[in-house]
């Protein structure tokens, strides 16, 4: 009896299907029967359906006949399988293939192997529709390794619209969630943030919480992208939604904030941790993150605090030293520095590659080259591999010192020991050529990258603009600029900023300031440098009424002046003789709590001293000692200047010995010296341009 009910509830499906009657043997009825028994109340309902519609479907026929297929041929619904025409439609009609697919939910692996079957045959309408029958089918079965490889073919194939039909409750309440998680992992792990965003708004809406490890992968994916705005506001729906976050989600925000330059929001959230307020402790990462942010933003202060917690907790590593390292010698705090490392191994921490690449760098930009090299050496004989971030060091720092030969010999021992060169050794080595007028060879190592497979970048033609402009070869500047434009290359500010130099020292205002125009024109905002190098060329046209407009300008552009806008308009008052209005800017820089630098008391000793006024020379020379403001050879040469114009010779003799005892200028002959003192303006006005070069970077 049963086996006839089954046989007349297949009956409609079979119409369609006539030579599949053969297959079905009394013994697969009798199964079948077993397997229909919980639907024999849809019968009514199927024999209605059956009677009126073009198209009968119901879910236990088609479990028995893919069942079926199978019994007779293990191999059916793999590769090789050539499926009967008889079963064609399956693929061809949607609502039939659905159908098809649910009727075996039960059996998932069968539903897999059926499902990858069909896409593979030419025509398979793919839709998300599809794809979301068998996901559910696979997650209520628990196979989410399955589900994982099905998810991947959605994002392949951009079937995004499966989220909505997933939110619509299309999958069921039990593998909806699962489902949509895996989506929004798959999301997170490809980096398609649009979409994992998207994924979190949905499921934050309409009830599922998501797991608090995706959140985390969207903060951090937001985070590389540095897009605060939206870090912010998805932590926030975090906790609306009741996620609760994980000594993960609190270190990734820390690093967001720092990263933002927000250094105080992330000692905020510290102290709330720490005081358990956050309901989760801080761990050693969360310490290295901070100390890391504080060292980039200059705060060391605070950093070496939060260092004296880790000394305590003995949970310091090369993690923790490593950016204080960078930021004290960002500071030109080099012997601090130096001290860490010290310190670091006293302590058993032992230095790393990113260590000596921080110590090497910092004494090369500190002109310390004896100092690097011995740095360098050292690293090899602790069996730490010297990089090609090393040896770029070591090359940048003799080029800036302008011994081109050592850099050179340099890059022919990086390429003998088999460390390819990047494209940072390419461009320090062309600005090593500029530095020295040395156009040529420049031009040849920019062929050489090309060579390599290297494409000039932004920054490789910015540094040939720089160097024709340093030449006074403008219509060179303006051929590199040009051809930037035709390689598709967008210049950026500080791009722009060199050629508006160039035109500055040519003396065409209007040309310079046409291109700041240009620039914003393109979207790109003028920054304080570029602000700095226009009030420069103002200050030096003599047009300090002009100056200090384009200063209100910078100020109502959101732009704060810095110690080098400062000192540009001082100088420009001290040349003109203004000496109590540069007094008053050294003051308003002091009550901005902006410190003065080399420049700035060099300038101001300088102007005292040529026009006879030694007290307040001294008086200035004085104020920098205080501030531990190391004086260089300019600031030397402007005192002995001064005591020479008053006869005071033996005093200026007496300096300069002092200034050869502090090493300031160790090769020095007083013939050399007394050149030096005629010359003192002009490298005044020199180390303003240096200044303003280095600062741009």
């Amino acid at each position: 009896m049963e086996a006839k009910e089954a046989l007349n509830l297949c009956s409609p499906s079979l119409m369609l299907f006539p030579k599949f009657k053969l297959l079905i043997s009394t013994t697969t009825l009798a199964a079948t029967a077993a397997e229909v028994r919980p639907f024999h109340h849809l019968l009514p309902s199927i024999k209605a359906y059956s009677s009126s519609s073009p198209s009968p479907v119901d879910l236990p026929p088609l479990d028995a006949l893919l069942s079926g297929i199978l019994d007779s041929d293990p191999a059916a619904f793999t590769r090789g399988f050539r499926a009967p025409d008889s079963i064609k439609p399956l693929l061809s009609e949607p609502h039939l293939f659905l159908a098809a697919l649910r009727s075996i939910r039960r059996r998932p692996r069968l539903a897999l192997r059926f499902f990858r079957w069909a896409e593979s045959q030419p025509g398979f309408p793919c839709s998300e529709a599809a794809f979301c029958a068998v996901l559910q089918i696979l997650a209520e079965g628990g196979l989410m390794r399955a589900a994982y490889s099905v998810a991947q073919r959605v994002l392949h194939l951009r079937l995004h619209g499966i989220v909505d039909l997933l939110i619509d409750g299309h999958a069921g309440p039990e593998a909806t969630a699962p489902l949509l998680d895996l989506l929004l992992w798959l999301y997170t792990k490809c980096s398609m943030v649009e979409h994992a965003v998207s994924t979190f708004y949905k499921m934050a809406a309409h009830g599922f919480l998501p797991d608090v490890k995706n959140c985390n992968r969207i903060l951090r994916i937001l985070r590389d992208t540095a897009r605060w705005t939206e870090v912010r506001a998805i932590y926030k729906q975090m906790i609306k939604v009741g996620v609760q976050p994980t000594i993960v989600t609190f270190n990734t925000m820390l690093d967001s904030f720092c990263k933002e330059g927000k250094a105080e929001e992330a000692l905020k959230i510290l102290g709330e941790m720490e005081g358990q307020a956050a309901g989760c402790l801080p761990n050693d990462v969360t310490y290295n993150v901070i100390i890391n942010g504080l060292s980039k933003k200059g705060e060391l202060d605070k950093a070496e605090k939060l260092l004296d917690k880790m000394r305590c907790s003995r949970k310091a590593s090369s993690f923790t030293y490593n950016p204080l390292i960078s930021g004290l010698f960002s500071k030109g705090f080099v012997d601090e520095a130096l001290g860490f490392r010290d310190e670091m191994v006293g302590l058993g921490v032992m230095p790393t590659v990113v260590t000596y690449n921080a110590l090497i760098y910092g004494l090369c930009r500190s002109g310390r080259m004896e100092e690097a090299q011995e740095k360098f050496v050292e690293m090899g004989k602790m069996n730490l591999a010297q990089d090609v971030v090393s040896y770029n060091s070591l090359i940048y720092g003799y080029c800036r010192l302008g011994n081109l030969k050592e850099a050179l010999c340099l890059y022919n021992h990086l390429r003998d020991a088999h460390i390819a060169p990047n494209i940072r050794t390419y461009n320090i080595l062309i600005d090593g050529h500029c530095r020295l007028g040395a156009l040529d060879g420049a031009q040849k190592f920019k062929e050489g990258m090309i060579c390599s497979g290297f494409l000039p970048d932004v920054y490789t033609y910015t540094i040939l603009v720089n160097g024709s402009c340093k030449m006074g070869n403008l219509a060179m500047a303006k051929g590199f600029f040009d051809e930037m434009l035709q390689k598709g290359l967008e210049p950026d500010c500080h791009a722009y900023t060199t050629r508006i130099v160039g035109e500055l020292k040519l003396g065409d205002t209007s040309k310079a300031f046409q291109l700041r125009e240009e620039m914003k024109a393109k979207g790109i905002t003028p920054n304080t440098v570029t602000y700095n190098v226009l009030i420069d060329g103002l200050c030096k046209m003599g047009n300090l009424k002009e100056a200090y407009g384009l200063w209100q300008k910078m100020v109502d552009d959101g732009f704060h002046p810095n110690c080098v806008t400062y000192t540009c308009l001082i100088n420009a008052h001290c040349e003109k003789g203004h000496m109590r209005e540069a007094k008053k800017l050294f003051d308003s820089m002091l009550s901005n709590n902006l410190s003065p630098t080399v420049v700035t008391y060099t300038v101001l000793i300088h102007a005292h001293a040529n026009r006879g006024n030694l007290e307040a020379a001294y008086g200035y020379f004085s104020k920098m000692l205080e501030e531990n403001v190391l004086p260089n050879e300019i600031t030397y040469n402007a005192l002995i200047n001064g005591l020479c114009r008053k006869q005071m010779v033996e005093l200026a003799y007496e300096l300069f010995h002092k200034m050869q005892g502090n090493g300031v200028c160790k090769a020095a002959n007083k013939d050399t010296k007394r050149k030096d003192i005629n010359n003192c303006s002009h490298k005044i006005q020199k180390l303003l341009r240096e200044m303003r070069w280095l600062m741009s970077f």
